[in-house]
């Protein structure tokens, strides 16, 4: 799988850490910053890889921040893109089973690279489940779209 992974210098060492570990499982990994502890602002990196999986460069992205939530919160403006913070494995699995997430949003300082490795793999191995879950995410996209009707 191609999958683009940002952080900001929250983050960092997390990412640097999972990098690895998903380069072991087979996956293309391209790093889109940040490179090191110096500080950087997380609307950037988030929209560098928003905007990859937005033109589908990418299969999916993974950004890091200190708890997930800027992260999550900056990727979540552009058109298209499903974020989703995780905080364990069942979080995990509902973002792909339920929100058929493109974006996964981690936070460095609040989980252990164990935990994170974990949450990684439950995510990309489930698959979506559509159905009754897909009504819905037509519904976020309608929302985007500035067209939803009740």
């Amino acid at each position: 799988m191609k999958i683009v992974i940002g952080s900001d210098h929250a983050g960092f060492e997390a990412k640097e850490k999972i990098k690895k570990f998903l380069q072991l499982l087979g996956h293309e990994i391209t790093d889109f910053g940040c490179y090191s502890t110096e500080s950087v602002d997380f609307p950037d990196i988030s929209m560098l890889v928003g905007e990859a999986i937005k033109r589908k460069e990418f299969d999916k992205g993974i950004l890091l921040d200190g708890f997930g939530g800027g992260v999550c919160l900056a990727v979540n403006k552009i058109r298209g893109i499903r974020a989703v913070c995780a905080y364990d494995i069942i979080s995990a699995r509902f973002a792909a089973a339920h929100e058929n997430c493109n974006v996964i949003c981690l936070g460095g300082k609040t989980h252990g690279e164990l935990a994170l490795k974990e949450i990684l793999k439950v995510w990309l191995e489930t698959p979506y489940e559509g159905g009754r879950y897909q009504k819905r995410l037509d519904k976020i996209s309608a929302i985007e779209n500035g067209s939803l009707l009740n």
